[in-house]
C-alpha cells in the first residue's frame, strides 16, 4: 500500500506563523527552531478505515503541538519522546512498521544525545522513559540482544516501573532466557496487575505447556483493558489466535467479532476470522476477509495468510505473485532494521520449498538465539523436511524442553 503524507499545510503555516511572531527580534533562535523540527521524520495520513473517531484527530494534534514545541524551544527533550512514542503507536496501529520504527529511534537518538542530569528527578525519569522506549523498539525489530542492554540500562535508573519488567520479560522470552523471564514477569505482575502484565504471564504459561492457563490469563488481560483500545484490540487478538492455535475455532471466531463490534474493521481481527475460515475450508470467506484487510494496512501475513488460500484453491499464478510480494515486502523491512531472519527461514520452507535458503537464515537467527523454543521449532521442522532427521530431532528436543504443547511442535517426527 502507498503511503500517502498528512496534510498538515494550514497546522505548519500557523506554527511557522505563531514562531516567527514570537521571535522575531532574536532570527537567529527562530532558525535554530526551524532546524529543529527539520529532523522530525513524518507522520503519514492514515487509512480511513484506520481513523477510529477522534483518535486520529487526536494523534494529528499531538504531532503538531510537539513540533511547535521544538520550535519554541529548540532545547527541549520531552516532544522527541512524546513523538517517538506516538510513533511507536502509529506503527502499531497502521503497520508502517518501514518508517515509524527507524522514526521513533531517531527521535530517540536525538533525545538521548543530549546531557542529563540524574539527580534531577524530572531528567532521571525523561531518561527512563526514553530508554524503555528504545528497548521497546528494538523489540520490535527483533532486536533483542540490543533491547536487553537498553532495558537494563533503564532498570538502573528505575526499578519500581512495571513497564520495564515487560521489556525484560520480553527480551528474556526471545532470547531463550525462559527462568529470568518468569522472574521479569512476577515482578511485573506484582507492581502493577493489568492488562501489559496478565498478557506476559499468558505467554509464559504457554510456554510452560500451560494451555488453559494462558488463555485464563490472556481473558484476564482482556478484561483490564479500556474497551475499543488499540492495546486491547491486540490483546483480544492474542487470545484469538491462541484459541485458534488449539483447535477451538468456535472460542477464536466469536473473539475475532467481539474486538470489530468495539473497534470496526480491525484488521487484525479480519485475518484472524480468515484464518478461522481457511481451516473450515471456507476460502471465499477467508479471501474476502484478507482482501479487506490487506487494503487497510500493509501487513506480510496478511499477505502469506492469501498466499495459502490461492494454493488451497490451485490459483498457482496469484499464489506466485503473492509469495514473491510477500519477500519483497520483507526485503523492505530488513532494510529498515527490521531483523527478518527467522521470517524468511519459514517463508522459504513454507512457500518456496527452498530448505537450503531456509537453513541459512534459520542457523542465522539460531546463532544470535539458540535457546528460543520457537527457533529451534522452525529449524526443526525444515531439517525434518529435508530428510535430516538427527539435526530435527536436535532441535525438536530444544523445541520441547519447556514442555510446551504447540501442535506444530508435537507432531514432529522427531522424538
Amino acid at each position: 500500500m502507498k503511503n500517502t503524507i498528512i496534510s498538515i499545510c494550514l497546522v505548519a503555516l500557523l506554527t511557522v506563523s505563531l514562531f516567527s511572531c514570537k521571535n522575531e527580534k532574536n532570527p537567529s533562535v527562530a532558525k535554530a527552531g526551524i532546524g529543529m523540527v527539520d529532523q522530525v521524520p513524518q507522520l503519514f495520513d492514515r487509512n480511513d478505515n484506520l481513523q477510529y473517531g477522534k483518535e486520529w484527530e487526536t494523534v494529528q494534534n499531538i504531532y503538531g503541538r510537539e513540533r511547535k514545541a521544538l520550535m519554541d524551544d529548540p532545547n527541549a527533550k520531552e516532544p522527541w519522546l512524546n513523538l517517538a512514542e506516538l510513533f511507536i503507536q502509529e506503527a502499531r496501529v497502521t503497520g508502517e512498521h518501514p518508517h515509524y520504527y527507524p522514526a521513533a529511534l531517531q527521535c530517540l537518538e536525538v533525545l538521548l544525545a543530549k546531557p542529563f542530569d540524574d539527580k534531577n528527578i524530572k531528567e532521571k525519569d525523561l531518561k527512563f522513559r526514553a530508554l524503555s522506549a528504545k528497548a521497546s523498539v528494538e523489540l520490535s525489530q527483533h532486536e533483542f540482544a540490543k533491547a536487553l542492554v537498553t532495558g537494563e540500562e533503564a532498570l538502573k535508573l528505575n526499578p519500581f516501573n512495571s513497564g520495564i519488567y515487560g521489556v525484560l520479560t520480553d527480551a528474556n522470552v526471545e532470547l531463550g532466557h525462559y527462568d529470568k523471564a518468569v522472574e521479569m514477569a512476577d515482578k511485573m505482575v506484582s507492581i502493577k496487575p493489568d492488562l501489559r502484565s496478565y498478557s506476559r504471564v499468558s505467554y509464559l504459561r504457554e510456554i510452560h505447556g500451560d494451555v488453559q492457563g494462558a488463555i485464563d490469563a490472556l481473558t484476564m488481560a482482556a478484561q483490564a483493558g479500556a474497551p475499543g483500545a488499540d492495546n486491547t484490540a491486540w490483546c483480544m487478538v492474542t487470545l484469538g489466535n491462541l484459541y485458534k492455535e488449539y483447535g477451538k475455532l468456535a472460542e477464536s471466531e466469536s473473539v475475532f467479532q467481539a474486538i470489530l463490534e468495539e473497534r470496526p474493521d480491525y484488521p487484525f481481527a479480519l485475518a484472524g476470522l480468515a484464518t478461522v475460515a481457511t481451516e473450515r475450508k471456507n476460502y471465499k470467506l477467508a479471501e474476502q476477509y484478507l482482501e479487506k484487510a490487506k487494503a487497510i494496512i500493509p501487513e506480510v501475513s496478511f499477505y502469506e495468510k492469501l498466499a495459502v488460500v490461492y494454493k488451497a484453491t490451485g490459483r498457482e499464478a496469484e499464489y506466485k505473485r503473492t509469495i514473491d510480494e510477500v519477500i519483497e515486502m520483507m526485503n523492505d523491512d530488513a532494510k529498515h532494521g527490521h531483523n527478518m531472519d527467522l521470517e524468511f527461514a519459514k517463508v522459504y520452507h513454507e512457500f518456496f520449498k527452498n530448505n537450503e535458503l531456509a537453513i541459512k537464515f534459520g542457523l542465522k537467527e539460531y546463532a544470535a538465539r539458540p535457546e528460543n523454543i520457537d527457533v529451534n521449532g522452525v529449524l526443526a521442522s525444515i531439517y525434518e523436511a529435508n530428510g535430516d532427521l538427527a539435526k530435527a530431532k536436535f532441535h525438536g528436543a530444544k523445541a520441547l524442553r519447556t514442555g510446551s504443547k504447540k501442535p506444530d511442535y508435537l507432531a514432529l517426527n522427531t522424538r
